[in-house]
């Protein structure tokens, strides 16, 4: 089972409830951690890195004896990662989307693709738990290929937990999309409430089954339990708001290790994310 942890947007708890959710699994769990641009699960876990790798995007390099300033590769590019004066063309590596088409369409053969480096991928092992980092480095600022460098490290059998970017743009789209099932974090104010709804929005497109965890729940008030209930939306759990659990996180430890009495509840979580996706589990078998 693949499940992706999301929220509409930062600070609601949705590292909180991956890791719990790892922890609480009771046996060999993948934890990708594909919120490249501010990863923190590896805080949280006494572990060791087993495994480091850098990550590459093609991007293309200009021949400028070879090129005829023509203006094709200026036209087709949709980002404006190159453009053509009358000297030659130039490209701006940190808007090109890597698709390529400049390379396969310039008439005098002047572009070529080479690697540049946009992150870093590392392997942690802490106990039954293997944490796959994404890093996107300094100055870079596309992340959805990393993000799908780390999500490959989700492939095959066994409980993968994804630990997604904050809000409802291309990173995260990269991260939930395919997963089994998703757990939309929110907390009890109108903020929560309006982000909420946009994850929502975002996740039924992706035609990904779903529910919600209430992180501080008694801080707020019933807005986003009554939206819940109005749009047919499981609510899996609700996490109370405490001051020796802010004061744990702080501190780097998990909620299950701060408040124990907790476990039995993500335990409890997971076996219902598995109950939550079999209609679609059953209705891609029925549909292949």
């Amino acid at each position: 089972m693949i499940v992706a942890i999301a929220s509409g947007k930062g600070g609601t708890g949705k590292t909180t409830v991956a890791l719990s959710l790892a922890l609480a699994a009771g046996r060999p769990v993948r934890l990708l951690d594909c919120d490249v641009e501010e990863p923190n699960c590896h805080l949280f876990l006494d572990g060791e890195v087993v495994a480091r790798e850098e990550v590459f995007l093609p991007t293309p390099a200009v021949d400028a004896g070879a090129c005829t300033a023509c203006g094709l590769c200026g036209e087709i590019c949709e980002f404006g990662g190159i453009i053509v004066l009358p000297t030659g063309a130039y490209v701006f590596p940190t808007l090109c989307h890597a698709c390529g088409a400049c390379v396969q369409l310039c008439p005098a053969g002047a572009l070529r693709e080479v690697p540049r480096r946009i992150g870093e991928l590392t392997e942690m092992r802490a106990g039954s738990i293997t944490l796959f980092t994404g890093r996107l480095d300094v100055g870079q600022t596309l992340a959805p290929p990393l993000v799908r460098a780390v999500r490959a490290r989700g492939e095959g059998n066994g409980l993968v937990i994804i630990d997604a970017p904050p809000g409802t743009s291309c990173p995260v789209v990269a991260a939930v999309h395919g997963a089994d099932v998703a757990v939309l974090v929110t907390e009890p104010t109108p903020f929560g409430l309006h982000d909420l709804e946009l994850a929502v929005e975002a996740v039924r497109r992706l035609q990904v089954p779903f529910g919600v965890v209430i992180n501080r729940a008694g801080a707020g008030d019933a807005r986003v339990a009554d939206f819940c209930a109005r749009e047919g939306i499981s609510v899996l759990l609700e996490i109370p708001q405490e001051r020796r659990i802010a004061e744990a996180y702080a501190r780097g430890l998990p909620v299950v290790t701060a408040a124990p009495e907790l476990r039995p509840a993500f335990c409890s979580l997971l076996d219902g994310l598995d109950r939550l996706r079999t209609p679609a589990v059953a209705r891609a078998h029925m549909g292949s």
